[in-house]
């Protein structure tokens, strides 16, 4: 499983029953928290998302709409006794707020806060399931995207195939991994001939609050699901460059250099309270775009 479930989708000011940013990447294994708006916390619980999976929390910058709940979440899963380890991954300047807020309250949390500083474009978490990278997005501070890849899948064993030529089932993990099988005679069996390719790899990027920047899509090439910020309107689009955000045309455009196969839009600013626009625009120079809705599941 790789769903992306939307918990805020407005910019700056909460509006229109529309929360500021925060989304959550699930896996089988665990939950990705993506920036952590004001009212997070309330969001998780609306739309049944479990805290106790969440172990990774990247947050994009420090403008208050993409990290002002992070303090009461952190609190919170304390109160609830939580006791594994939660990792952070932010800028580096948030470690000093947090610990400010936890030392004037005097809190001390249950579990082990590892804080993980974001200075340079480089993988920030790598397992056997999965791989996130970080690059620069254009903002008036210092901000971040994040992409999310699958590891290879592992290859499919064809135990017909595997049969004819023998070879036992307590080897069928290697096959998976890509090895060759040699028989008792010294013979090798080519991997490719008992086994077929897993499913593609899926991976999602989300690009934070960013001017239009064609490098960007570079960093995110042939992405699954991209969701890119579309705080305004075309009309507006000298508002956007000088307020450093995009506009619906220019997540779009991103999108198609980037040869994503799907754009979700959000990140809307308060002047607008209907959307409907925003989707129009969009795709007509993107066809599969969908906007970023509070609630809604994308599966990727």
């Amino acid at each position: 499983m790789f769903a992306l479930t939307i918990l805020g989708n407005n910019s700056a000011i909460p509006a229109f029953d529309r929360n500021p940013t925060a989304q959550v990447l699930q896996t089988m294994e665990e939950s990705f928290l993506i920036d952590c708006g004001e009212g997070t916390q309330m969001q998780l619980a609306k739309y049944k998302i479990k805290r106790s999976r969440i172990n990774h929390i990247f947050i994009s910058h420090l403008h208050g709409d993409h990290y002002f709940g992070l303090i009461g979440l952190l609190t919170s899963m304390s109160l609830l006794n939580r006791t594994q380890d939660l990792h952070l991954h932010a800028p580096p300047e948030l470690e000093q707020v947090i610990n400010l807020q936890l030392d004037l309250a005097d809190t001390h949390l249950s579990y082990t806060l590892h804080f993980h500083p974001l200075t340079e474009e480089t993988v920030i978490v790598q397992n056997n399931k999965i791989l996130i990278e970080c690059f620069r997005v254009q903002h008036r501070i210092d901000c971040w995207g994040f992409l999310f890849r699958e590891r290879r899948n592992l290859r499919r064993v064809n135990a017909e195939r595997a049969r004819i030529y023998e070879i036992p089932a307590a080897f069928y993990e290697k096959l998976q991994q890509g090895f060759d099988y040699a028989n008792k005679k010294g013979s090798i069996v080519p991997n490719e001939e008992v086994t077929i390719p897993g499913p593609r790899p899926r991976s999602y990027a989300y690009c934070a609050d960013t001017i239009y920047d064609e490098r960007i899509a570079e960093k995110v090439k042939d992405v699954d699901l991209l969701y890119h910020e579309a705080t305004y309107l075309k009309d507006l689009h000298e508002r956007a460059a000088a307020r450093y955000h995009s506009t619906t045309i220019q997540a779009a455009e991103i999108a198609k250099k980037a040869g994503a196969r799907k754009l979700l839009i959000g990140h809307f600013s308060s002047k607008y309270e209907k959307l409907d626009d925003f989707l129009t625009e969009a795709s007509a120079v993107f066809e599969n775009t969908e906007l970023a809705l509070q609630g809604s599941c994308y599966m990727i």
